[in-house]
Protein backbone atom coordinates (compact mmCIF):
# COMPACT_ATOMS: atom_id res chain seq x y z
CA UNK A 1 0.00 0.00 0.00
CA UNK A 2 1.32 3.43 -0.96
CA UNK A 3 1.95 5.94 1.79
CA UNK A 4 0.49 9.30 0.74
CA UNK A 5 2.79 11.07 3.20
CA UNK A 6 5.81 9.59 1.40
CA UNK A 7 4.76 10.83 -2.04
CA UNK A 8 7.73 12.53 -3.75
CA UNK A 9 7.37 16.16 -4.75
CA UNK A 10 8.52 15.36 -8.29
CA UNK A 11 6.05 12.49 -8.82
CA UNK A 12 5.22 12.06 -12.52
CA UNK A 13 1.45 11.68 -12.49
CA UNK A 14 1.14 10.03 -15.88
CA UNK A 15 3.56 7.25 -14.89
CA UNK A 16 1.76 6.75 -11.59
CA UNK A 17 -1.60 6.54 -13.35
CA UNK A 18 -0.28 4.07 -15.94
CA UNK A 19 0.96 1.79 -13.16
CA UNK A 20 -2.42 1.99 -11.43
CA UNK A 21 -4.08 0.97 -14.71
CA UNK A 22 -1.66 -1.94 -15.09
CA UNK A 23 -2.29 -3.09 -11.53
CA UNK A 24 -6.07 -2.97 -12.03
CA UNK A 25 -5.87 -5.00 -15.23
CA UNK A 26 -3.57 -7.50 -13.54
CA UNK A 27 -6.09 -8.08 -10.75
CA UNK A 28 -8.84 -8.94 -13.26
CA UNK A 29 -7.96 -12.18 -15.12
CA UNK A 30 -11.20 -11.97 -17.13
CA UNK A 31 -10.23 -8.58 -18.46
CA UNK A 32 -11.60 -5.06 -18.06
CA UNK A 33 -13.08 -2.52 -20.45
CA UNK A 34 -11.70 1.01 -20.56
CA UNK A 35 -14.73 2.26 -18.62
CA UNK A 36 -14.22 -0.37 -15.93
CA UNK A 37 -10.54 0.53 -15.65
CA UNK A 38 -11.39 4.22 -15.42
CA UNK A 39 -13.88 3.58 -12.64
CA UNK A 40 -11.49 1.41 -10.63
CA UNK A 41 -8.60 3.84 -11.01
CA UNK A 42 -10.78 6.93 -10.48
CA UNK A 43 -9.69 8.43 -13.81
CA UNK A 44 -11.59 9.95 -16.69
CA UNK A 45 -12.40 7.66 -19.60
CA UNK A 46 -10.37 9.86 -21.97
CA UNK A 47 -7.26 9.71 -19.77
CA UNK A 48 -7.66 5.97 -19.28
CA UNK A 49 -8.02 5.42 -23.02
CA UNK A 50 -4.71 7.16 -23.72
CA UNK A 51 -2.95 5.24 -20.95
CA UNK A 52 -4.31 1.89 -22.11
CA UNK A 53 -3.38 2.58 -25.73
CA UNK A 54 0.20 3.37 -24.65
CA UNK A 55 0.45 0.25 -22.49
CA UNK A 56 -0.94 -1.87 -25.35
CA UNK A 57 1.62 -0.40 -27.78
CA UNK A 58 4.43 -1.30 -25.37
CA UNK A 59 3.04 -4.83 -24.91
CA UNK A 60 2.08 -4.53 -21.24
CA UNK A 61 -1.64 -5.02 -21.90
CA UNK A 62 -3.49 -6.78 -24.72
CA UNK A 63 -6.85 -5.77 -26.20
CA UNK A 64 -9.13 -8.73 -26.83
CA UNK A 65 -11.87 -8.98 -29.45
CA UNK A 66 -14.59 -8.24 -26.88
CA UNK A 67 -12.95 -4.91 -26.06
CA UNK A 68 -11.53 -5.93 -22.70
CA UNK A 69 -7.87 -5.66 -21.74
CA UNK A 70 -5.67 -8.26 -20.06
CA UNK A 71 -1.99 -8.16 -19.08
CA UNK A 72 0.49 -8.59 -21.93
CA UNK A 73 3.51 -10.82 -22.41
CA UNK A 74 5.95 -8.03 -21.54
CA UNK A 75 4.91 -8.57 -17.93
CA UNK A 76 6.20 -12.16 -18.14
CA UNK A 77 9.50 -10.91 -19.55
CA UNK A 78 9.92 -8.46 -16.66
CA UNK A 79 9.07 -11.21 -14.17
CA UNK A 80 11.71 -13.54 -15.63
CA UNK A 81 14.25 -10.74 -15.33
CA UNK A 82 13.20 -10.18 -11.73
CA UNK A 83 13.55 -13.88 -10.89
CA UNK A 84 17.01 -13.99 -12.50
CA UNK A 85 18.17 -10.93 -10.57
CA UNK A 86 16.75 -12.28 -7.30
CA UNK A 87 18.34 -15.72 -7.69
CA UNK A 88 21.83 -14.42 -8.36
CA UNK A 89 24.60 -16.17 -10.34
CA UNK A 90 23.74 -19.49 -12.10
CA UNK A 91 25.73 -21.60 -9.59
CA UNK A 92 23.28 -20.51 -6.88
CA UNK A 93 20.34 -21.90 -8.81
CA UNK A 94 22.25 -25.14 -9.41
CA UNK A 95 23.00 -25.50 -5.69
CA UNK A 96 19.32 -24.94 -4.89
CA UNK A 97 18.20 -27.56 -7.42
CA UNK A 98 20.74 -30.09 -6.13
CA UNK A 99 19.39 -29.66 -2.61
CA UNK A 100 15.83 -30.24 -3.84
CA UNK A 101 16.82 -33.38 -5.75
CA UNK A 102 18.96 -34.75 -2.91
CA UNK A 103 16.25 -34.43 -0.26
CA UNK A 104 13.05 -34.44 -2.29
CA UNK A 105 12.04 -31.27 -0.44
CA UNK A 106 11.29 -27.91 -2.06
CA UNK A 107 13.94 -25.33 -1.20
CA UNK A 108 13.65 -21.55 -1.07
CA UNK A 109 16.02 -18.62 -0.76
CA UNK A 110 14.86 -15.47 0.98
CA UNK A 111 16.20 -12.04 1.83
CA UNK A 112 15.15 -8.47 2.54
CA UNK A 113 14.10 -6.62 -0.61
CA UNK A 114 13.47 -2.94 -0.03
CA UNK A 115 13.23 -3.69 3.67
CA UNK A 116 10.59 -6.39 3.18
CA UNK A 117 11.12 -10.15 3.56
CA UNK A 118 10.65 -11.94 0.24
CA UNK A 119 11.25 -15.30 -1.41
CA UNK A 120 13.91 -14.75 -4.05
CA UNK A 121 14.42 -18.22 -5.56
CA UNK A 122 12.90 -21.68 -5.35
CA UNK A 123 13.41 -25.26 -6.50
CA UNK A 124 10.60 -27.78 -6.22
CA UNK A 125 11.08 -31.15 -4.54
CA UNK A 126 9.02 -34.21 -5.38
CA UNK A 127 8.15 -35.00 -1.74
CA UNK A 128 7.00 -31.52 -0.72
CA UNK A 129 3.38 -30.36 -0.96
CA UNK A 130 3.04 -28.01 -3.93
CA UNK A 131 2.80 -24.35 -2.94
CA UNK A 132 2.11 -22.28 -6.03
CA UNK A 133 1.82 -19.05 -4.03
CA UNK A 134 5.30 -19.34 -2.47
CA UNK A 135 7.24 -18.24 -5.54
CA UNK A 136 9.94 -15.63 -6.15
CA UNK A 137 8.48 -12.30 -5.14
CA UNK A 138 6.22 -13.74 -2.43
CA UNK A 139 6.44 -11.33 0.52
CA UNK A 140 3.68 -12.29 2.94
CA UNK A 141 3.49 -14.23 6.18
CA UNK A 142 7.01 -13.65 7.46
CA UNK A 143 5.79 -14.39 11.00
CA UNK A 144 4.29 -17.71 9.84
CA UNK A 145 7.08 -19.12 7.65
CA UNK A 146 10.44 -20.49 8.72
CA UNK A 147 12.10 -18.44 5.99
CA UNK A 148 10.56 -15.28 7.39
CA UNK A 149 11.44 -16.20 10.95
CA UNK A 150 15.08 -16.82 10.04
CA UNK A 151 15.31 -13.29 8.65
CA UNK A 152 13.30 -11.76 11.48
CA UNK A 153 15.77 -13.36 13.90
CA UNK A 154 18.60 -11.30 12.35
CA UNK A 155 16.88 -8.05 13.40
CA UNK A 156 17.12 -6.32 16.75
CA UNK A 157 14.02 -6.65 18.97
CA UNK A 158 13.04 -3.06 18.15
CA UNK A 159 13.46 -3.59 14.41
CA UNK A 160 11.50 -6.82 14.62
CA UNK A 161 8.64 -5.19 16.55
CA UNK A 162 8.48 -2.40 13.98
CA UNK A 163 8.45 -4.88 11.09
CA UNK A 164 5.64 -6.96 12.58
CA UNK A 165 3.66 -3.83 13.39
CA UNK A 166 4.04 -2.49 9.85
CA UNK A 167 3.18 -5.71 8.02
CA UNK A 168 0.84 -7.34 10.50
CA UNK A 169 0.50 -10.86 11.85
CA UNK A 170 -2.31 -12.45 9.90
CA UNK A 171 -3.59 -15.80 11.14
CA UNK A 172 -3.09 -18.20 8.21
CA UNK A 173 -4.07 -21.29 10.23
CA UNK A 174 -5.19 -21.96 13.81
CA UNK A 175 -1.51 -22.63 14.63
CA UNK A 176 -0.21 -19.26 13.39
CA UNK A 177 1.55 -17.18 16.04
CA UNK A 178 -0.14 -13.77 16.09
CA UNK A 179 1.49 -11.94 18.99
CA UNK A 180 4.94 -10.40 19.25
CA UNK A 181 5.53 -12.24 22.54
CA UNK A 182 4.85 -15.61 20.93
CA UNK A 183 7.15 -14.81 18.02
CA UNK A 184 9.97 -13.78 20.34
CA UNK A 185 9.72 -17.05 22.26
CA UNK A 186 9.57 -19.03 19.02
CA UNK A 187 12.62 -17.30 17.55
CA UNK A 188 14.57 -17.93 20.76
CA UNK A 189 13.69 -21.61 20.53
CA UNK A 190 14.86 -21.64 16.93
CA UNK A 191 18.19 -20.13 17.90
CA UNK A 192 18.70 -22.90 20.46
CA UNK A 193 17.61 -25.52 17.97
CA UNK A 194 19.99 -24.33 15.26
CA UNK A 195 17.22 -23.70 12.73
CA UNK A 196 13.95 -21.79 12.62
CA UNK A 197 10.90 -23.97 12.31
CA UNK A 198 7.17 -23.79 11.70
CA UNK A 199 4.66 -26.63 11.82
CA UNK A 200 1.36 -25.93 10.11
CA UNK A 201 1.55 -22.20 10.87
CA UNK A 202 1.39 -21.13 7.23
CA UNK A 203 -0.40 -24.14 5.72
CA UNK A 204 -1.99 -26.96 7.65
CA UNK A 205 -0.12 -30.25 7.33
CA UNK A 206 3.04 -28.57 6.02
CA UNK A 207 6.26 -27.87 7.92
CA UNK A 208 9.17 -25.65 7.01
CA UNK A 209 12.70 -25.20 8.38
CA UNK A 210 15.24 -22.45 7.66
CA UNK A 211 18.85 -21.53 8.39
CA UNK A 212 20.96 -18.47 7.67
CA UNK A 213 23.21 -18.62 4.60
CA UNK A 214 24.78 -15.16 4.91
CA UNK A 215 24.68 -12.96 8.01
CA UNK A 216 25.78 -9.50 6.92
CA UNK A 217 25.68 -6.10 8.58
CA UNK A 218 23.86 -4.86 5.47
CA UNK A 219 20.27 -6.02 5.90
CA UNK A 220 19.76 -6.35 2.14
CA UNK A 221 22.68 -8.81 1.86
CA UNK A 222 21.38 -11.24 4.46
CA UNK A 223 20.28 -14.54 2.94
CA UNK A 224 18.46 -17.57 4.32
CA UNK A 225 17.66 -21.03 2.98
CA UNK A 226 14.43 -22.88 3.78
CA UNK A 227 12.86 -26.20 2.88
CA UNK A 228 9.29 -27.47 3.16
CA UNK A 229 7.87 -30.95 3.70
CA UNK A 230 4.84 -32.80 5.10
CA UNK A 231 4.59 -31.98 8.80
CA UNK A 232 4.74 -35.68 9.72
CA UNK A 233 8.22 -36.00 8.19
CA UNK A 234 9.52 -33.06 10.22
CA UNK A 235 8.32 -34.71 13.42
CA UNK A 236 10.43 -37.81 12.74
CA UNK A 237 13.41 -36.34 10.88
CA UNK A 238 14.19 -32.91 12.38
CA UNK A 239 17.88 -33.66 13.04
CA UNK A 240 18.41 -35.02 9.53
CA UNK A 241 16.60 -32.01 8.06
CA UNK A 242 18.84 -29.63 10.01
CA UNK A 243 22.02 -31.41 8.92
CA UNK A 244 21.05 -31.47 5.23
CA UNK A 245 19.75 -27.90 5.31
CA UNK A 246 22.94 -26.65 6.92
CA UNK A 247 25.05 -28.47 4.32
CA UNK A 248 22.90 -27.04 1.51
CA UNK A 249 23.31 -23.54 2.97
CA UNK A 250 27.10 -23.94 2.83
CA UNK A 251 26.84 -25.03 -0.81
CA UNK A 252 24.68 -22.02 -1.65
CA UNK A 253 27.13 -19.66 0.08
CA UNK A 254 30.05 -21.19 -1.85
CA UNK A 255 28.10 -20.98 -5.12
CA UNK A 256 27.25 -17.35 -4.46
CA UNK A 257 30.90 -16.55 -3.71
CA UNK A 258 32.10 -18.37 -6.83
CA UNK A 259 29.48 -16.67 -8.99
CA UNK A 260 30.37 -13.21 -7.72
CA UNK A 261 34.08 -13.88 -8.26
CA UNK A 262 33.43 -14.97 -11.84
CA UNK A 263 31.57 -11.75 -12.65
CA UNK A 264 33.95 -9.40 -10.80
Amino acid sequence: MRDPLAEPSDLIRSVSRALRVLESVGRAPRGLTVKQIARRCELTVATTYHLVRTLAYEGYVIRREDGTYIVGLEIADRYRELVSAFRGPPPVGEALRRAAVDTGYSHYLGRFVGGRIAVTASAEGARSPFADDVAPGFDEGSHATALGKALLATLTPDQRARYLRDYGMRGFTPATLTTAEAIEADLAAGERRGMQLEMGQFKQGVACAAVVVIADRDIERRLVLACSMPAAEMLTSARVVRAKLTAAARNVAEALSAGESATA
